[in-house]
């Protein structure tokens, strides 16, 4: 299960993998909370979402992407306050975690450890054999981390 942190968007995507690297996507959306609740108030959504998640389709493995380097210091708080309560999700669920760098992504979907958001979109679905890309965007992130993972350690 691949995860993009946020705190009004958490990015999910679950992927299993097949030997040879065959990819499917079982599952991918979003979790929602709203700017005018208070943050408490929206990590336990986050926390208590995350939760059904991994009681639903059970991962073998959390990947969440890794703050490496953020351009606005306004939203480092809250985003490391939602990874925060996701990785203790993961914890309380007995499921491991795992973390990668959005370089580390890029890298390993298309070769180009700078490439753009719509060509690791486009590489998702072509290793995902989809015709159009996933969407919203911060689900799309969610896969390749999963993808990004799997190619890394499990279909090897």
């Amino acid at each position: 299960m691949g995860i993009d942190p946020g705190t009004a968007s958490v990015g999910y995507g679950v992927v299993d993998c097949q030997p040879a690297q065959q990819f499917h996507c079982v599952a991918s959306g979003i979790i929602r909370t709203e700017s005018k609740q208070p943050m408490g108030q929206r990590l336990a959504i986050i926390r208590q979402d995350m939760m059904s998640l991994l009681a639903e389709y059970r991962p073998d493995v959390l990947v969440i992407e890794a703050i490496f380097f953020f351009k606005n210091a306004k939203t480092l708080v809250p985003v490391s306050q939602a990874r925060g309560v996701i990785l203790e999700a993961a914890y309380s669920s007995g499921v491991p975690s795992a973390e990668y760098t959005p370089m580390q992504v890029k890298m390993n979907l298309t070769g180009f450890g700078k490439a753009d958001k719509k060509q690791v979109q486009m590489s998702v679905a072509r290793i995902l054999a989809h015709e159009e890309v996933i969407k919203p965007d911060d689900a799309a992130d969610a896969v390749a981390i999963a993808i990004c993972h799997a190619r890394s350690y499990v279909c090897v």
